[in-house]
C-alpha cells in the first residue's frame, strides 16, 4: 500500500505530506513485541490481541468471560455475569461501566474463574483486556487446574508483565496477552484458571474481559512492515525516519529467521498451532469431517490454511531479503545519516540467501503436473486449487523462473488449459476485472470454522472462484512482464470497460444489486464473491501498473529507476504529479527511449535518472537531472 499511496502528489503546500505523516506514523507505531513479532493493527476481536480478529474462542469451543462488550459489529462474544467466580485479597466493587471493578489489598490477591472444561492444545494463549493503577510493580500471573491436577499449582503458572498503569478514563483498555504454548504444565483438560497478584499494594483493576485465545497472529506481517518502511524510504528520502526505525527492522527481521527456521528450511516454516498449513475441514472415505483448531490462515486469505511450509509467506520473505539488502547498502554507504550498526545485516549475504531461496521455491513449490505453485503443509502434502495471487506474485516478485512465469502467465491467461480445473479459458477472468482468486473448486481446504464451502456456488466465495480487484494489479504486471505490454494493455483495455459500465450504472454496488449472475459483493460484514470496496481499500493497487509496468518508474534514494514497455499503439506515456523526495514531477517515454522530465522547481538537488541503453534525455524543465545507461 506506501507504495500505492506515497507517489500521487495529493494537493498543494503542507496538504503534500499529510499521506507521508499517516505512513511514517502508522509504520513508526506499529507494535513490535518484546520478541519481535510484528502485531497486525485491526479491529478487535475475541482472539489474539495482537492478530487476526478470528477464530473467536467461541468457535473452537473455548471459555471465556466478557463484562462489557467488544464494540465491534459480528464480533462480540457472549456477555457474562460474575456467577461462580471466587476471589481473595480483592474488594469487589461490582460491574462498572467499562468491567468488573476491584480493589486490591496490600498482599497476594487472585480471582477464580467457575469450573469449565477445554482442551488445551486448541488454545496457546491467554488474553486479559483491563484498565489498572498502581498495579506497576506487582508480581501477576496465571495459574490453572487439570482433569489430572485438579489443585492448582506453581508448577502449572505463567507469569505476565504487570500492567502498566492505565487511567480508567482512557477510552482503550490495556490488552495483556499470556503465552501459555510453551508451558510444560498446559496440556490436557483445563477446568480452571486463577489471575494472581503476588505483591499487590493497594491498587485499583477493571477487568473488562478474560478469555483464552487460538493463535491468530500472521506470519507476514515482520515481512510487510520491513518492506513498508523501505518503500517509505525510497519515496521521502526521509532519513530521520531510516535512523529511528533500522533498528526496529532488523529485529522484525531476526524474528522471522529465528522463529520461522528460514535458513534451515529455506522457506517460511511456520509452526504456530493451527497454523501447520493442514485443512480445518476433511474429507474421509467421502464423509466430511471437522478438525477443530487446524487451518488457521496466515495472511490477507483468511479462510485458507496457508502455513507450514508456506508459499505465500515465502513470496514476501525473498521481497524482503532483497529490499532490507538494499536498505543496509545504503546505510553502510552513508555514515552520515547516522544509522546505528548494531544488528545490521551484511546485504550480500542477504542477497546470496535470498537467490537460494528463489531456487528452493522454484523447485520445492511447483506443481508440474498443472505447471504452476502451491503450499506445503507441514505433512509434505501441496495444496493446489490454482491460487492466482500466489502464481502472479511468484512471477512479479522474481522467484519464477522465466518457463515458470510463462506457464503460471499462459494458464491464467487462458492460452494452456489445466486438467481438473473448474475454471479454465476465458472463464477464468469470468469476473472480468481480474482473474478468478482460484481456478479449482475447494471445498476442502478451509480453517475449520468456514464448514460449508459447499454451501455457497462457485465464485460467489472471494477465496473460491471470486476475485479481487486489488490483486489485478498482480495479474497485469505478471502479464505484461511475461506475455509482454500488447496483451497487458488488452487486459487493461478490458478492465476500463468493465470499469465505465459499472459506474453508468450508480457504480459497483448497484451494478451487481440489478443482477446477481453478475456477482455477489462482500464488505461491511458481508460474505460475496467480488471484493470492490469498503473494506478493499487495496483496490487503489490496480492502476498502479501505470507507473510501476507500463513506465517502468521506481523510486531511488537519489533519483529514480526507469524501464518503460509501451504497447505498439501507444506512442509515449507521461505520468504527472510524483511526489518523489522534495519534488512534484512528470515523466514522458516514447518508443525511442526519449525521456522528458518536468519538475516544479523546488528540487534540492540533482535527480539521477538509471535508464536502459539506448535511453536519453529529450528535455528536462524545472528540476536539475542526469542520465545514467549501461
Amino acid at each position: 500500500m506506501p507504495n500505492a499511496t506515497l507517489w500521487p502528489a495529493v494537493g498543494e503546500g503542507p496538504k503534500l505530506d499529510d499521506m507521508r505523516q499517516r505512513w511514517a506514523k502508522a509504520l513508526a507505531g506499529r507494535e513490535i513485541d518484546a520478541e519481535g513479532y510484528v502485531a497486525t493493527h485491526q479491529h478487535d476481536g475475541p482472539a489474539h490481541a495482537q492478530g487476526w480478529p478470528f477464530p473467536m474462542w467461541m468457535q473452537a469451543g473455548g471459555v471465556g468471560w466478557h463484562f462489557r462488550p467488544i464494540g465491534v459489529a459480528g464480533y462480540e462474544a457472549p456477555p457474562a455475569t460474575t456467577q461462580g467466580w471466587k476471589f481473595a485479597g480483592v474488594v469487589d466493587k461490582g460491574l462498572g461501566a467499562k468491567g468488573w471493578q476491584f480493589d486490591l489489598n496490600s498482599g497476594p490477591a487472585t480471582l477464580e474463574t467457575p469450573a469449565f472444561a477445554i482442551d488445551a492444545h486448541l488454545f496457546p494463549f491467554l488474553r486479559l483486556n483491563c484498565w489498572a493503577t498502581g498495579l506497576e510493580h506487582t508480581k501477576c500471573y496465571v495459574e490453572w487446574s487439570t482433569k489430572d491436577e485438579p489443585e492448582f499449582a506453581a508448577d502449572r503458572r505463567a507469569y505476565f508483565e504487570s500492567p502498566p498503569d492505565a487511567s480508567f478514563e482512557q477510552p482503550r483498555e490495556l490488552r495483556i496477552m499470556i503465552p501459555v504454548l510453551n508451558q510444560p504444565g498446559w496440556k490436557g483438560t483445563i477446568t480452571r484458571l486463577r489471575i494472581g497478584f503476588e505483591n499487590s499494594d493497594h491498587g485499583q483493576l477493571v477487568v473488562k474481559s478474560f478469555h483464552v485465545a487460538c493463535d491468530t497472529r500472521q506470519n507476514v506481517n515482520n515481512l510487510n512492515f520491513i518492506r513498508g518502511c523501505h518503500d517509505y524510504f525510497l519515496w521521502t528520502d526521509d532519513v530521520e525516519f531510516l535512523r529511528s526505525q533500522m533498528p526496529r527492522v532488523r529485529t522484525a527481521m531476526q524474528f522471522v529467521d529465528h522463529e520461522f527456521q528460514t535458513h534451515a528450511k529455506k522457506c517460511v516454516y511456520t509452526t504456530w498451532p493451527g497454523h501447520e498449513g493442514r485443512s480445518g475441514v476433511q474429507y474421509v472415505n467421502g464423509q466430511k469431517q471437522i478438525v477443530v483448531g487446524q487451518g488457521i490462515g496466515s495472511n490477507y486469505w483468511d479462510l485458507l490454511p496457508f502455513g507450514g511450509e508456506d508459499a505465500l509467506a515465502t513470496v514476501y520473505y525473498y521481497d524482503t531479503l532483497r529490499k532490507l539488502a538494499e536498505l543496509e547498502t545504503l546505510v553502510a554507504a552513508h555514515p552520515e545519516w547516522k544509522v546505528t550498526s548494531a544488528g545490521a545485516f551484511n546485504p550480500q549475504e542477504l542477497l546470496t540467501f535470498a537467490e537460494g531461496i528463489r531456487k528452493h521455491f522454484q523447485q520445492r513449490f511447483w506443481n508440474a503436473t498443472t505447471g504452476r505453485f502451491g503450499t506445503i503443509d507441514l505433512d509434505g502434502n501441496l495444496h493446489d486449487y490454482g491460487f492466482t495471487f500466489l502464481n502472479n506474485e511468484a512471477v512479479v516478485f522474481g522467484l519464477a523462473s522465466p518457463e515458470q512465469a510463462r506457464s503460471i502467465c499462459d494458464w491464467i491467461g487462458g492460452r494452456r488449459t489445466v486438467a481438473g480445473d473448474t475454471s479454465t479459458g476465458d472463464d477464468v477472468y469470468h469476473w472480468r476485472f481480474g482473474p478468478r482468486t482460484t481456478t479449482r473448486r475447494n471445498i476442502d481446504y478451509y480453517y475449520w470454522s468456514w464448514s460449508a464451502p459447499e454451501s455457497i456456488p462457485w465464485g460467489y466465495q472471494v477465496q473460491d472462484g471470486g476475485a479481487v480487484l486489488g490483486w489485478t494489479y498482480y495479474d497485469l504486471m505478471a502479464q505484461l512482464k511475461t506475455a509482454g505490454p500488447d496483451v497487458a494493455a488488452n487486459r487493461l483495455a478490458e478492465i476500463a470497460k468493465w470499469f465505465d459500465e459499472t459506474q453508468r450504472e450508480g457504480g459497483y454496488r448497484a451494478y451487481y444489486a440489478k443482477d446477481p449472475a453478475r456477482g455477489s459483493m462482500q464488505g461491511g460484514n458481508s460474505a460475496g464473491g467480488l471484493g470492490l470496496d469498503k473494506e478493499f481499500i487495496e483496490s487503489v493497487l490496480a492502476p498502479q501498473v501505470m507507473l510501476y509496468g507500463f513506465l517502468g518508474f521506481h523510486p531511488t534514494y537519489d533519483g529514480f529507476e526507469i524501464a518503460p514497455q509501451l504497447p505498439k499503439d501507444w506512442p509515449e506515456l507521461t505520468v504527472s504529479r510524483i511526489y518523489l523526495h522534495d519534488s512534484v514531477i512528470e515523466v514522458t517515454v516514447d518508443h525511442d527511449g526519449g525521456l522528458k522530465l518536468r519538475g516544479d522547481g523546488k528540487s534540492g538537488g540533482e535527480l539521477i535518472v538509471h535508464a536502459p541503453a539506448g535511453a536519453r534525455l529529450v528535455s528536462v524543465e524545472g528540476m536539475t537531472a542526469r542520465l545514467i545507461t549501461p
